[in-house]
């Protein structure tokens, strides 16, 4: 076994595609099939907790008239028990973008243990491994075996590939985390189950619906969307060559962990929703804790980064665009002033700027009338089409330019660069292997 040093071997150091070295370390599981399925699932974790019960939930529903006061507890407790994932598990454990007092750290470990997503160091180490191996098979979550594998197929069936090594050492240093995996099994029945149905019970007294709806109810619709829908739903805002996307719907469902892109790319912020007004109710709780001092050292990206990636994808959009629309073609002939003329005695050529222009089928569509352009045909147009005559729009500059045909000899020295170019052509998107002197900066 190799060397491991923050969740990489050390044989690894220097390879050029360190995912492939370490899967070509493994030996993956035999494919699912028919015969061998029922060996290859998690009954307990997964057939029960995603089949059997919300069967047996919805079963119960029926038994089991739903109050107000009851529904108003369950979305209340739905929401604590999130924020202890989203703001406990993921933003504090997983990705360190805040520190916590011990008293909010032990709050946020046993809210996270009601929504029974497994121990912080189970799921913080398995969304580390997300992070780094995103849309590999070292992904725990790989959204590229599809949208079921990544909401519940990762729950039910064992993975193929072990996933990615990661490095947990702060979380093992971790006291609280520490106790909280001993603990775990005795404290999500606590927190998942008897917490809920006690306070319906004792409060209002409704036991039954206590534990059908903020207890097994809740379980039911707890798995999480953001392994899946994020993953799937919305835009590549700050790099589009993984799967994770922004939407608002799925920050609306997740307690504000739709603006995925953004996370992946600045993993170590407190924030998902990075603008004041995004729907990220986990930013606004870590934030409002840190106002009553029971968080600190909040992180926040440089702006000036973030500005940066928002404009790549942008570039690339544009990009897209550009080279989806026709330019003017390159190559041109270069002609003398007499063949231009004899040329023009037989077809309606025009000089403007250098460029020689075939009018063939638009005579009689401008708008300044035919007989203006006849005038000018086999001359220099040059100083009537820059207000002479009129000072033409960028659309005019733009056609212009698709009807060349020629360039002419020598060229005309007065012309300037803003005369010869069209508007159109003026800003460009373009690759860096484009450009003269690429790679020197």
């Amino acid at each position: 076994m190799a060397e491991v040093v923050a969740g990489v071997p050390k044989d690894a150091e220097g390879t050029k595609d360190y995912v492939s070295f370490l899967l070509a370390q493994q030996q993956p599981r035999p494919p699912i099939t028919w015969k061998n399925w029922w060996t290859e699932v998690y009954w307990g974790q997964g057939i029960a907790l995603t089949i059997f019960m919300p069967i047996c939930t919805f079963v119960a529903m029926h038994y089991s008239p739903l109050c107000t006061n009851t529904a108003i507890w369950a979305f209340v407790y739905t929401i604590l028990s999130g924020i202890g994932v989203t703001a406990g598990y993921h933003r504090l454990w997983a990705h360190r973008s805040y520190n916590a007092t011990r008293f909010l750290e032990y709050v946020l470990a046993f809210l996270g243990a009601a929504a029974v997503r497994g121990s912080i160091i189970w799921w913080a180490r398995k969304h580390r491994a997300h992070h780094r191996y995103t849309d590999t098979d070292l992904d725990p979550y790989n959204a590229r075996r599809g949208f079921l594998w990544t909401h519940v197929g990762w729950i039910i069936f064992k993975p193929r590939r072990e996933q990615g090594k990661v490095d947990v050492n702060d979380l093992i240093k971790n006291d609280i985390v520490m106790w909280q995996s001993r603990y775990y099994p005795w404290l999500a029945m606590a927190m998942a189950v008897a917490l809920p149905t006690f306070v319906a019970g004792v409060g209002w007294g409704d036991w039954k619906g206590g534990c059908v709806y903020a207890a097994f109810l809740r379980l039911t619709f707890s798995i999480s969307c953001v392994n899946s829908l994020a993953h799937w739903l919305g835009d590549a805002s700050f790099d589009d060559r993984h799967t994770p996307r922004d939407h608002v719907i799925t920050a609306l469902i997740t307690l504000g962990e739709g603006y995925h892109n953004f996370h992946h790319e600045f993993p170590m912020d407190y924030r998902n929703g990075y603008k004041w007004h995004q729907l990220d109710p986990t930013k606004w709780f870590i934030w409002l804790c840190a106002k009553v001092g029971l968080a600190s050292h909040l992180k926040r990206f440089p702006e000036n980064e973030i500005h940066k990636g928002m404009l790549t994808m942008e570039l690339k959009h544009l990009r897209k665009k550009q080279e989806g629309l026709v330019w003017p073609q390159g190559g041109l002939p270069v002609v003398d002033w007499t063949t231009y003329q004899s040329e023009a005695g037989s077809r309606p050529l025009l000089c403007i700027a250098g460029f020689i222009h075939d009018l063939e089928g638009f005579l009689g569509d401008h708008p300044g009338g035919e007989p203006l352009l006849l005038k000018y045909i086999g001359k220099d147009a040059t100083a009537a089409f820059f207000g002479g005559v009129h000072n033409h729009s960028n659309a005019a500059h733009n056609l212009l330019a698709m009807k060349r045909v020629g360039i002419l000899r020598g060229g005309i020295p007065h012309i300037t660069e803003e005369k010869y170019t069209p508007p159109s052509q003026i800003l460009r998107v373009t690759h860096v292997d484009e450009l003269p002197n690429q790679g020197v900066y």
